[in-house]
Protein backbone atom coordinates (compact mmCIF):
# COMPACT_ATOMS: atom_id res chain seq x y z
CA UNK A 1 0.00 0.00 0.00
CA UNK A 2 1.04 3.14 -0.99
CA UNK A 3 1.73 6.02 1.84
CA UNK A 4 -0.75 8.37 1.82
CA UNK A 5 -2.09 11.57 4.37
CA UNK A 6 -4.51 10.85 6.04
CA UNK A 7 -7.09 13.16 8.21
CA UNK A 8 -7.74 10.63 11.49
CA UNK A 9 -9.87 11.52 14.04
CA UNK A 10 -7.85 11.79 17.76
CA UNK A 11 -10.19 9.56 19.17
CA UNK A 12 -8.54 6.17 16.61
CA UNK A 13 -5.00 6.74 17.27
CA UNK A 14 -3.10 4.24 19.41
CA UNK A 15 -0.26 5.47 21.89
CA UNK A 16 1.63 1.96 22.79
CA UNK A 17 4.77 2.84 21.28
CA UNK A 18 4.65 6.04 23.27
CA UNK A 19 6.34 3.93 26.57
CA UNK A 20 9.58 4.01 24.68
CA UNK A 21 9.74 8.14 24.74
CA UNK A 22 10.76 10.10 27.65
CA UNK A 23 8.90 13.41 28.51
CA UNK A 24 10.50 16.68 27.51
CA UNK A 25 9.20 19.52 28.77
CA UNK A 26 10.97 21.97 27.03
CA UNK A 27 10.65 20.51 23.34
CA UNK A 28 6.88 19.63 24.32
CA UNK A 29 6.58 24.14 25.07
CA UNK A 30 8.16 24.63 21.75
CA UNK A 31 6.23 22.44 19.71
CA UNK A 32 3.01 23.63 21.38
CA UNK A 33 4.54 27.04 20.26
CA UNK A 34 4.76 26.54 16.94
CA UNK A 35 1.26 24.49 16.68
CA UNK A 36 -0.76 27.47 18.61
CA UNK A 37 0.71 29.87 16.41
CA UNK A 38 1.00 28.20 12.61
CA UNK A 39 -1.52 24.74 13.21
CA UNK A 40 0.04 21.61 12.69
CA UNK A 41 3.46 21.93 9.96
CA UNK A 42 4.15 18.12 9.76
CA UNK A 43 1.99 15.00 10.05
CA UNK A 44 2.54 12.32 11.82
CA UNK A 45 3.50 8.78 11.42
CA UNK A 46 1.30 6.11 12.13
CA UNK A 47 0.34 2.44 10.92
CA UNK A 48 -2.87 0.31 10.54
CA UNK A 49 -3.58 -1.64 13.97
CA UNK A 50 -6.10 -3.86 15.30
CA UNK A 51 -6.73 -0.60 17.59
CA UNK A 52 -6.93 2.09 14.73
CA UNK A 53 -3.63 3.94 13.58
CA UNK A 54 -0.68 2.95 15.82
CA UNK A 55 1.35 6.61 16.28
CA UNK A 56 5.15 5.67 15.32
CA UNK A 57 6.06 9.49 15.45
CA UNK A 58 4.65 12.61 16.29
CA UNK A 59 3.41 11.53 19.87
CA UNK A 60 3.92 15.20 21.35
CA UNK A 61 1.73 16.56 18.61
CA UNK A 62 -1.09 14.05 19.66
CA UNK A 63 -1.15 15.65 23.26
CA UNK A 64 -0.61 19.23 22.50
CA UNK A 65 -3.59 19.10 19.71
CA UNK A 66 -6.01 17.19 22.28
CA UNK A 67 -4.87 20.32 24.72
CA UNK A 68 -5.65 22.47 21.77
CA UNK A 69 -9.32 21.27 21.42
CA UNK A 70 -8.25 20.17 17.88
CA UNK A 71 -10.21 16.83 17.06
CA UNK A 72 -8.20 15.35 14.03
CA UNK A 73 -4.43 15.32 13.24
CA UNK A 74 -2.71 15.21 9.33
CA UNK A 75 -0.88 11.36 9.30
CA UNK A 76 1.00 10.01 6.87
CA UNK A 77 0.08 6.28 6.94
CA UNK A 78 2.63 3.52 6.12
CA UNK A 79 2.17 -0.34 5.28
CA UNK A 80 4.50 -1.42 8.16
CA UNK A 81 4.42 -4.62 11.37
CA UNK A 82 5.20 -4.20 14.46
CA UNK A 83 8.95 -4.63 14.35
CA UNK A 84 9.91 -1.92 11.43
CA UNK A 85 7.39 0.29 13.48
CA UNK A 86 9.99 -0.04 16.10
CA UNK A 87 12.99 0.58 13.38
CA UNK A 88 11.39 3.66 12.45
CA UNK A 89 10.99 5.21 15.69
CA UNK A 90 14.91 5.68 15.14
CA UNK A 91 15.13 6.24 12.04
CA UNK A 92 12.26 9.29 11.87
CA UNK A 93 14.60 10.58 15.16
CA UNK A 94 17.72 10.14 13.58
CA UNK A 95 18.17 14.12 13.60
CA UNK A 96 21.01 14.99 16.84
CA UNK A 97 18.48 15.77 20.27
CA UNK A 98 15.61 14.54 18.79
CA UNK A 99 15.97 11.07 20.36
CA UNK A 100 18.08 11.00 23.98
CA UNK A 101 20.00 7.72 24.03
CA UNK A 102 17.75 6.34 26.61
CA UNK A 103 14.86 6.00 24.28
CA UNK A 104 16.85 4.59 21.72
CA UNK A 105 18.11 2.29 24.24
CA UNK A 106 14.30 1.37 25.48
CA UNK A 107 13.57 0.90 21.29
CA UNK A 108 16.40 -1.50 20.87
CA UNK A 109 15.45 -3.57 24.12
CA UNK A 110 11.99 -4.12 23.08
CA UNK A 111 12.95 -5.59 19.72
CA UNK A 112 15.62 -7.96 21.72
CA UNK A 113 12.72 -8.92 23.99
CA UNK A 114 10.06 -9.05 21.50
CA UNK A 115 11.58 -10.89 18.43
CA UNK A 116 14.54 -12.34 20.24
CA UNK A 117 17.18 -10.70 17.90
CA UNK A 118 20.48 -10.65 18.53
CA UNK A 119 22.71 -7.52 18.41
CA UNK A 120 24.18 -8.17 14.82
CA UNK A 121 20.49 -8.41 13.70
CA UNK A 122 19.70 -5.38 15.29
CA UNK A 123 22.42 -3.65 14.04
CA UNK A 124 21.71 -4.35 10.33
CA UNK A 125 18.29 -3.70 11.10
CA UNK A 126 18.69 -0.33 12.41
CA UNK A 127 21.90 0.52 10.32
CA UNK A 128 23.94 1.48 13.50
CA UNK A 129 27.05 -0.04 14.16
CA UNK A 130 27.23 -3.09 16.87
CA UNK A 131 29.45 -1.11 19.00
CA UNK A 132 25.98 1.61 18.84
CA UNK A 133 24.21 -1.21 19.41
CA UNK A 134 25.65 -2.45 22.40
CA UNK A 135 26.41 0.87 24.40
CA UNK A 136 22.40 1.48 24.44
CA UNK A 137 21.55 -1.59 25.14
CA UNK A 138 24.12 -1.64 28.49
CA UNK A 139 22.97 1.72 29.17
CA UNK A 140 19.05 0.78 29.72
CA UNK A 141 20.43 -2.95 31.44
CA UNK A 142 22.33 -1.35 33.90
CA UNK A 143 19.58 1.42 35.61
CA UNK A 144 17.83 1.01 38.60
CA UNK A 145 14.03 0.67 38.12
CA UNK A 146 13.30 3.97 40.04
CA UNK A 147 15.61 5.90 38.57
CA UNK A 148 14.17 4.48 34.82
CA UNK A 149 11.10 5.44 36.21
CA UNK A 150 12.48 8.95 36.70
CA UNK A 151 14.23 9.11 33.30
CA UNK A 152 11.38 8.17 31.12
CA UNK A 153 8.82 11.31 33.43
CA UNK A 154 12.12 13.34 31.69
CA UNK A 155 13.23 14.48 34.94
CA UNK A 156 16.57 12.76 34.43
CA UNK A 157 18.55 12.65 31.40
CA UNK A 158 20.14 10.16 29.46
CA UNK A 159 23.65 12.38 30.12
CA UNK A 160 22.42 11.52 33.84
CA UNK A 161 21.91 7.93 33.34
CA UNK A 162 25.14 6.86 31.86
CA UNK A 163 26.73 8.67 35.09
CA UNK A 164 24.51 7.00 37.64
CA UNK A 165 25.19 3.22 35.28
CA UNK A 166 29.01 3.42 37.03
CA UNK A 167 26.99 2.52 40.10
CA UNK A 168 25.59 -0.59 41.70
CA UNK A 169 21.90 -0.75 41.09
CA UNK A 170 21.47 -0.95 44.99
CA UNK A 171 23.20 3.10 45.33
CA UNK A 172 22.12 4.11 42.12
CA UNK A 173 18.31 5.72 43.51
CA UNK A 174 20.14 7.69 46.64
CA UNK A 175 23.15 9.36 44.02
CA UNK A 176 20.20 10.41 41.39
CA UNK A 177 17.98 12.04 44.36
CA UNK A 178 20.99 14.50 45.07
CA UNK A 179 21.36 14.71 41.07
CA UNK A 180 17.66 15.93 40.93
CA UNK A 181 17.39 18.52 44.30
CA UNK A 182 20.48 20.07 43.04
CA UNK A 183 19.65 20.57 39.64
CA UNK A 184 22.97 18.76 38.94
CA UNK A 185 24.39 18.72 35.04
CA UNK A 186 25.58 15.18 33.60
CA UNK A 187 29.17 16.84 34.35
CA UNK A 188 28.43 18.02 37.41
CA UNK A 189 26.66 14.47 37.98
CA UNK A 190 30.15 12.35 36.54
CA UNK A 191 32.49 13.98 39.12
CA UNK A 192 30.00 13.20 42.29
CA UNK A 193 29.15 9.65 40.85
CA UNK A 194 33.19 9.64 40.96
CA UNK A 195 33.56 10.94 44.29
CA UNK A 196 31.22 8.45 45.56
CA UNK A 197 32.83 5.84 44.47
CA UNK A 198 36.03 6.57 45.88
CA UNK A 199 34.74 7.13 49.37
CA UNK A 200 36.70 4.68 51.52
CA UNK A 201 33.34 3.38 53.33
CA UNK A 202 29.65 4.07 53.39
CA UNK A 203 30.39 7.06 56.38
CA UNK A 204 32.18 8.71 53.46
CA UNK A 205 29.72 8.21 50.86
CA UNK A 206 26.90 9.49 53.21
CA UNK A 207 28.90 12.97 53.55
CA UNK A 208 29.64 13.25 50.06
CA UNK A 209 25.65 13.26 49.28
CA UNK A 210 25.10 15.14 52.35
CA UNK A 211 27.72 17.88 51.08
CA UNK A 212 27.40 17.75 47.25
CA UNK A 213 28.76 20.73 47.21
CA UNK A 214 31.95 20.10 48.20
CA UNK A 215 33.13 17.73 45.27
CA UNK A 216 32.14 20.59 43.05
CA UNK A 217 35.56 22.22 43.80
CA UNK A 218 37.11 19.99 41.41
CA UNK A 219 34.77 21.92 38.77
CA UNK A 220 36.19 25.22 39.58
CA UNK A 221 38.05 27.43 37.72
CA UNK A 222 40.99 28.83 38.01
CA UNK A 223 39.66 32.08 39.93
CA UNK A 224 38.63 30.60 42.98
CA UNK A 225 41.56 29.14 43.92
CA UNK A 226 42.68 33.10 45.27
CA UNK A 227 43.10 36.35 44.32
CA UNK A 228 46.82 37.58 45.20
CA UNK A 229 48.10 40.42 43.55
CA UNK A 230 48.66 39.52 39.14
CA UNK A 231 51.69 41.41 38.23
CA UNK A 232 49.71 41.10 34.86
CA UNK A 233 47.19 43.61 35.64
CA UNK A 234 46.56 46.85 36.64
CA UNK A 235 45.57 48.03 39.95
CA UNK A 236 42.20 48.64 38.65
CA UNK A 237 41.64 44.86 37.46
CA UNK A 238 43.11 43.32 40.69
CA UNK A 239 40.40 45.16 42.44
CA UNK A 240 37.77 43.38 39.83
CA UNK A 241 39.23 40.17 40.54
CA UNK A 242 39.08 40.38 44.21
CA UNK A 243 35.59 41.26 44.44
CA UNK A 244 34.85 38.48 41.87
CA UNK A 245 36.46 36.32 44.28
CA UNK A 246 34.29 37.17 46.98
CA UNK A 247 31.38 37.09 45.53
CA UNK A 248 31.73 33.55 44.43
CA UNK A 249 32.61 32.24 47.59
CA UNK A 250 29.48 34.02 48.94
CA UNK A 251 27.43 32.87 46.48
CA UNK A 252 28.29 29.28 46.72
CA UNK A 253 28.29 29.37 50.90
CA UNK A 254 24.88 30.97 50.59
CA UNK A 255 23.74 28.32 48.16
CA UNK A 256 25.09 25.29 50.41
CA UNK A 257 23.02 26.91 52.99
CA UNK A 258 19.82 27.61 51.28
CA UNK A 259 20.40 23.66 49.90
CA UNK A 260 20.87 22.52 53.54
CA UNK A 261 17.36 23.19 54.20
CA UNK A 262 17.82 25.82 56.83
CA UNK A 263 15.10 27.74 56.43
CA UNK A 264 12.12 25.38 57.38
CA UNK A 265 14.39 25.51 60.86
CA UNK A 266 13.87 28.73 61.01
CA UNK A 267 11.51 30.40 63.78
CA UNK A 268 8.76 33.18 63.32
CA UNK A 269 11.26 36.04 64.67
CA UNK A 270 14.31 34.16 62.60
CA UNK A 271 12.26 34.62 59.31
CA UNK A 272 11.07 37.99 60.01
CA UNK A 273 14.85 39.05 60.12
CA UNK A 274 16.08 36.93 57.67
CA UNK A 275 13.49 37.02 54.97
CA UNK A 276 14.05 40.84 54.20
CA UNK A 277 17.56 39.83 52.85
CA UNK A 278 16.06 37.71 50.19
CA UNK A 279 14.79 40.62 48.55
CA UNK A 280 17.84 42.77 48.99
CA UNK A 281 19.70 39.73 47.39
CA UNK A 282 17.56 39.88 44.05
CA UNK A 283 17.00 43.19 43.98
CA UNK A 284 20.84 43.34 43.48
CA UNK A 285 21.00 40.17 41.28
CA UNK A 286 19.06 41.97 38.99
CA UNK A 287 21.48 45.18 38.89
CA UNK A 288 24.62 43.33 38.22
CA UNK A 289 22.41 41.19 35.30
CA UNK A 290 21.73 44.44 33.88
CA UNK A 291 25.40 45.76 34.20
CA UNK A 292 26.36 41.89 32.89
CA UNK A 293 24.08 42.36 29.51
CA UNK A 294 26.23 45.67 28.38
CA UNK A 295 29.75 43.61 28.95
CA UNK A 296 30.63 42.02 25.54
CA UNK A 297 32.24 39.13 26.90
CA UNK A 298 31.93 35.68 24.94
CA UNK A 299 31.16 32.27 27.79
CA UNK A 300 34.21 30.03 28.06
CA UNK A 301 34.46 26.81 26.28
CA UNK A 302 33.49 24.90 29.80
CA UNK A 303 30.70 26.78 30.30
CA UNK A 304 29.49 26.33 26.96
CA UNK A 305 29.47 22.73 27.69
CA UNK A 306 28.10 22.68 30.74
Amino acid sequence: MKPVIEEIPLCEFDLSLSSMRVMNLARIEQVERSMHLHGQLQPVIARVCEQGYQIIDGFKRFYIATDLGMTTLQSLVLDVDQAQARVLMLSYNRTPQTMESWEEALVLKDLVERYDVSQRELSKMTGYSRSWVSRRLGLVSKIDEEVASQIRMGVLSGSHARALMRLPRGNQAEVARVIQSWGLTSRQSDSLVDTYLEAEDEDDQRQVLAHPERVFKRLLPEIDKGCDHDPRLSDNANDLLESMTDLIRSVRRLYSDLKDQRLVKLNEMERTIIYPGFNMISDVVKELLGLFSEIPFEKSNKQKQA
